[in-house]
């Protein structure tokens, strides 16, 4: 008889995340810190972009078929909310425009709180971008500010994410965030790119 790994990564298409919304959301709020009324309002939302070109999205699941990390996201293009906002904070920095030029936006990568820590979320990071398309990828981030940066933080920073803007606030939030990016494909494990 064999048994099912303690945990592997798998691609999820569209179906699968609708069928995996509700875990996924839970997964997005625990990460994040959230109230759990968020997830109601991110829901639509998150399946609105499965419709947007070049989306993609990854999983970790656990022996027990629980979602354990989830990521996605999809090229960014003029008129999506998050390249507008971005745009706007960039023109005060018009060199730095070429960043929303083929880009994929790496728009969620949650882990659960109580798995973190065990590169659950670098393999998602790698999985969800080893099948981009696009010659940049593009995220946003809260802001650490007096704080030691966290895992996420730490996360880009190894794998070689440049500032893009920092103390960023986008339209409908309070909280500043960091706007990070890098070229692709990613340097392999150990490897980084300097900035």
């Amino acid at each position: 008889m064999t048994t099912a790994p303690a945990r592997h990564l798998v691609e999820l298409g569209p179906l699968d995340l609708a069928d995996r919304l509700g875990a996924a959301l839970e997964v997005y709020v625990a990460a994040m810190g959230y109230p759990p009324g968020t997830a109601r309002h991110r829901r639509p939302l998150w399946l609105d972009h499965v419709q947007r070109p070049g989306w993609r999205a990854v999983g970790w699941i656990d022996a027990a078929d629980r979602l354990l990390g989830v990521a996605y996201g999809y090229r960014g293009a003029p008129g999506q909310w998050w390249f507008e906002e971005v745009r706007r904070g960039l023109r005060s920095q018009p060199a730095d425009q070429y960043w929303l030029e083929d880009y994929f936006e790496l728009t969620e990568l949650h882990v659960r709180p109580d798995v973190q820590g065990g590169g659950l979320g670098e393999g998602l990071l790698r999985a969800l971008l080893a099948g981009a398309t696009t010659r940049r990828v593009l995220l946003s981030t809260p802001e650490y500010g007096t704080q030691a940066p966290g895992r996420a933080w730490q996360l880009y920073r190894r794998t070689g994410f440049h500032d893009v803007l920092r103390q960023h606030r986008f339209t409908g939030d309070t909280r500043p965030f960091a706007v990070l990016g890098r070229t692709l494909p990613l340097d392999p494990p150990g490897r980084t790119s300097e900035p």
